[in-house]
C-alpha cells in the first residue's frame, strides 16, 4: 500500500515530495528497478552497489552524550557527540530531505512481545525499504494500523557530511541519541548500518531491563534444545547455524530472557563470497524473490557470480528468515542448553573444539577473539589478533560487565555447557595450513549437541588449559590436537605461547578498564 505518512516525532517530513509507507515486497522491488538503483537476478533477488562503503564504518558512529543516559554509556567505546552537533544534523535531514520521495517501513524489533521496540525507518532508496523489512520483524495489517514508533531510523547515505561544517569526522556519520530516540545516517549507502542501529538500541535498552543482547545466531533441535553460536564476521555464525537437522531461530541477534531466547530480527544477514548450492543450501536456497543481494557480481544471464570480489570480499545477502527450510517462526526458543564460541584462528593454534568451564567461558567472552588474514584489509600481511568485546563491541553501549555478569548468571541457572570452536586453520598458520574442513566443524558441533562428547577422554592443552576431547565422531583423533598437526612442533609452541600472551594482554586491559580513543565531536 503506499500513503502519505504522518510526521516524525523527531524530524519534519512535510517538505519532502511524496512517502510511500511500507509498500510490499513486490512494490518496493518494481520501485528500486524504476529508480535505477537495482538490478534482478535470474532467480528474482534484487542485487544493488553499496558504493564507497562496502561494510559499516565503526570510527563514524556516535553517541549522543546527555544528561538521561550518559551515566551508563561505555565511553570507552563509543565515540560521544554533542547534543549541538546533532541537532545540525537534524537540521541538515530536514532541508536533505525537502523535496524528495521517500520511502517509510514500519518495523518491531524482538521476536518477543514483551520486550520489542516499534521502529520506523526513512530511506531515500527502494531497496533500503526493502532490505530493513526483510531483516527487522514485519508487524501484520492489523498491528500497522495507528503504528506509532519508539523509535525513528533516518537513512541519508546519498547526503554526505562535511567534517568542517557539521562538525563529523567524515563525509559518513551513525548518530544515535537516546534521549530523542532518533538514528541519523549519512553518508554511506551500506545497509548494514540500519540493522545494526537497531541491535546497538537493543543492547542498551534490555540488559537495563535484565535481559542479555547477544551477537550470535541461534537454532533449536528436534528435541526442544537450544543452541547460541556467538561469532565476529566470517567466523561462520551464519553457515553453521544453518543446518537442515535443526530449525533456524536467527542467524545475527538475539535477547536471552527469563522465558527464553528471542530473535532481534526477522531476517538474516549472510555472507555470499564463495557461497554455493553444495556446500550451504539452504543459503543458497534464500536468495530468490524478495532477497537482496549487496555488492554481489552479475555473471552471464544475471547469475550471481559468488566467486567474485571485485568490489569486496564481504557481499551480502538479506532475506526473511522464514526462507530458510524449517525456520522457528515467531522467532522463539528455550534456554540454550548448549552454546558455541566460534573462533577464525589463522595462527592455527586453537584446538577444533574444547570444552570451556564457566571460568574459561567469561575470559574468551570479554575477549571475543578472531583473527584477520593477510590480504582482507590495506596493510594486513601476516595473521593479526582482533578482540571484539563480547563478540559485537561496535554494537554495545554498556560496559561489558553488564553483559558478561548476565551471561554468566545464565550459564549458571540453565547448566549450558560452553564450547569454543576454531573455524581457522590447522596444520600451520593462515598461508601455510589449511582452513578446518567445514564437514568436521559440523560433526564436531553435532556430537557436541548429541551429547556424544560426554562420554570421551578430554585432555588440557598445556598453553590455553582447554579441555580438549581425544576423539569425536566422524572426525579425523590427530586432528583434535591442533599441536600434533604442525610438522614443525618448536614453530607451533612459539606460535600458541604468541597467541596466548595477546588473550592476557587484551584481557588485563579489559579487566583495569583501560581508555580507548573515543573521542567528542
Amino acid at each position: 500500500m503506499s500513503s502519505t505518512s504522518t510526521e516524525s516525532p523527531a524530524i519534519d517530513l512535510g517538505r519532502s515530495k511524496i512517502i510511500h509507507a511500507n509498500l510490499s515486497s513486490a512494490e518496493l522491488v518494481e520501485h528500486a528497478i524504476l529508480n535505477g538503483e537495482a538490478q534482478l537476478t535470474a532467480r528474482g533477488a534484487l542485487t544493488s552497489r553499496t558504493g564507497k562503503y562496502t561494510g559499516r564504518t565503526p570510527k563514524d558512529k556516535h553517541v549522543v552524550r546527555e544528561p538521561l543516559t550518559e551515566a551508563n554509556i561505555w565511553w570507552e567505546n563509543n565515540n560521544a557527540m554533542t547534543p549541538e552537533v546533532f541537532q545540525g544534523l537534524k537540521r541538515k535531514a530536514e532541508d536533505a530531505l525537502a523535496g524528495k520521495t521517500l520511502y517509510t517501513i514500519d518495523s518491531f524489533g524482538g521476536a518477543d512481545p514483551a520486550s520489542r521496540i516499534r521502529v520506523r525507518f526513512v530511506v531515500e532508496q527502494a531497496w533500503h525499504a526493502l532490505f530493513v523489512k526483510q531483516l527487522l520483524i514485519r508487524p501484520n495489517e492489523s498491528e500497522l494500523q495507528g503504528f506509532e514508533p519508539d523509535w525513528t531510523i533516518i537513512d541519508l547515505g546519498r547526503t554526505q557530511c562535511d567534517p568542517a561544517k557539521d562538525g563529523t569526522r567524515s563525509e559518513a556519520v551513525i548518530a544515535l541519541n537516546f534521549a530523542e530516540r532518533t538514528v541519523l545516517i549519512f553518508g554511506t549507502e551500506y545497509a548494514g548500518e540500519l540493522k545494526k542501529s537497531v541491535f546497538t538500541i537493543m543492547n542498551y535498552l534490555l540488559p537495563l531491563k535484565g535481559i542479555l543482547t547477544m551477537h550470535c545466531s541461534a537454532n533449536i533441535g528436534a528435541k526442544g534444545d537450544t543452541c547460541l553460536f556467538f561469532g565476529l564476521s566470517g567466523t561462520g555464525k551464519t553457515t553453521l547455524s544453518a543446518d537442515p537437522a535443526r530449525r533456524l531461530i536467527g542467524d545475527d541477534e538475539h535477547g536471552w530472557s527469563d522465558n527464553g531466547v528471542f530473535n532481534i530480527e526477522g531476517g538474516c544477514y549472510a555472507k555470499c563470497i564463495n557461497l554455493s548450492a553444495e556446500g550451504e543450501p539452504q543459503i543458497y536456497n534464500a536468495i530468490r524473490f524478495g532477497a537482496v543481494l549487496e555488492n554481489v557480481v552479475l555473471g552471464d544471464g544475471r547469475v550471481p557470480d559468488f566467486t567474485d570480489k571485485r568490489f569486496t570480499e564481504n557481499t551480502r545477502c538479506a532475506y526473511p528468515v522464514d526462507f530458510i527450510e524449517g525456520a522457528v517462526i515467531p522467532s522463539v526458543g528455550g534456554h540454550p542448553s548448549n552454546i558455541m564460541f566460534l573462533t577464525c584462528d589463522a595462527f592455527g593454534v586453537l584446538p577444533p573444539i574444547s570444552r570451556l568451564s564457566p571460568e574459561q567461558a567469561m575470559r574468551y567472552f570479554l575477549n571475543g577473539y578472531t583473527a584477520k588474514v593477510a590480504g582482507t584489509e590495506a596493510g594486513v600481511t601476516e595473521p593479526s589478533a582482533t578482540f571484539s568485546t563480547c563478540f559485537g563491541a561496535p554494537f554495545l553501549p554498556l560496559p561489558p560487565k553488564v553483559y558478561a555478569d548476565l551471561l554468566n548468571d545464565r550459564i549458571a541457572r540453565h547448566s549450558a555447557k560452553v564450547w569454543l570452536v576454531n573455524t581457522g586453520w590447522t596444520g600451520s598458520p593462515y598461508g601455510v595450513g589449511s582452513r578446518m574442513k567445514l564437514g568436521y566443524t559440523r560433526s564436531m558441533i553435532e556430537a557436541a549437541l548429541r551429547g556424544d562428547l560426554d562420554s570421551v577422554s578430554f585432555e588440557t592443552d598445556p598453553v590455553f588449559g582447554l579441555s580438549v576431547p581425544v576423539s569425536c565422531p566422524d572426525v579425523p583423533s590427530e586432528i583434535l590436537s591442533p599441536r600434533n598437526t604442525w610438522s614443525d612442533k618448536a614453530a607451533y609452541d612459539e606460535a600458541a605461547l604468541k597467541l596466548i600472551a595477546m588473550f592476557d594482554e587484551n584481557y588485563e586491559r579489559l579487566l583495569s578498564g583501560m581508555k580507548s580513543t573515543a573521542q567528542e565531536v
